[in-house]
């Protein structure tokens, strides 16, 4: 599968509307033969962020590139495994990552779950320097580079920061917010797959409740079709070259993003969404980790039967 071609629109509650639309797209490693095309049937999707909603329009289009779709190499991904929040919204005594959830620091269980697989070179962690200690400690038990770097004030700085630590051997980058901890190795490996495919990849799954947009006044101005709406997840996955590209325009322009396949979208490429599953939750509230805990108790009963 390749997608061609799209069209952004984003609106606002908050803000006041733009749009932009973008000229059809050919990816470079794409080179399509007069047999290549199939079909070529429009969707349209969309994002919900922080203060806004966002629908793209894409052709996705059968095609025969050549290459085996989704072949990512051994040691090629580098994973920048965000954990320098403070998590206010948690009430607790420290950041919510490091809350202990059955017993283990919540960011231990993606840092666990990417250390085992082997298309991940490294480790890099975003974090405060007073809590590099809890995967210090843990470096025994991983068989992959571990590495630190500073947060920043926003998300994307931090993102940025980790960004500059990765190795420049790496093929791919992927980013994961280390309070989800209940990724799984199988939705790692569907995202990271497409990100190399398509140059870019996120996590996401349906909306399933009713998105509604408000003027400033807090009035309904307009229902959207959840048809086309979908709620990102992490990880998110980019090629470096394309990131490293996104922060040069963002910085430049001084943009603010509140996800990171949100940079590459201000170029203009096309983000492939990978479906992922309802259980990869964010813990930001008491309610979020005992969610969690339940989860993880289900799982642990599932695989002892």
């Amino acid at each position: 599968m390749a997608l061609l071609a799209m069209d952004l629109t984003f609106s606002s509650a908050s803000l006041s509307s733009s749009s932009y639309n973008a000229a059809p797209l050919l990816f470079p490693s794409i080179r399509p033969s007069s047999q290549s095309i199939v079909r070529c049937p429009v969707h349209e999707v969309g994002f919900r962020g922080k203060c806004r909603i966002s629908k793209i329009r894409f052709a996705r289009c059968s095609a025969n590139v050549g290459q085996k779709p989704g072949v990512v190499e051994k040691k090629s991904v580098s994973v920048v495994l965000l954990a320098g929040g403070k998590g206010k919204r948690m009430g607790a005594n420290m950041p919510k990552q490091y809350l202990p959830l059955l017993g283990q620091p919540i960011a231990l269980y993606s840092f666990y779950t990417f250390s085992k697989m082997i298309e991940v070179t490294e480790i890099v962690v975003v974090c405060d320097p007073s809590y590099e200690d809890i995967f210090e400690d843990s470096k025994d038990k991983i068989h992959v580079g571990l590495k630190f770097a500073l947060p920043g004030k926003e998300r994307q700085d931090s993102v940025y920061s980790g960004l500059q630590a990765i190795d420049p051997n790496s093929k791919l980058v992927c980013i994961h917010d280390s309070a989800r901890p209940l990724v799984t190795t199988e939705e790692v490996k569907k995202v990271i797959e497409d990100g190399w495919l398509h140059g870019a990849a996120v996590l996401g799954v349906p909306v399933k409740a009713t998105i509604k947009e408000a003027n400033n006044a807090s009035f309904v101005t307009k229902t959207l079709d959840r048809k086309k709406l979908w709620e990102m997840q992490t990880p998110q996955v980019i090629k470096p070259e394309l990131l490293k590209e996104g922060f040069e325009l963002v910085n430049r322009e001084n943009l603010e993003v509140t996800d990171d396949v949100s940079i590459v979208e201000h170029l203009g490429h096309p983000v492939y969404i990978t479906e992922g599953a309802y259980t990869n939750i964010k813990v930001t509230t008491p309610d979020d980790l005992l969610l969690a805990e339940r989860i993880l108790s289900m799982n642990s009963v599932k695989a002892v039967a």
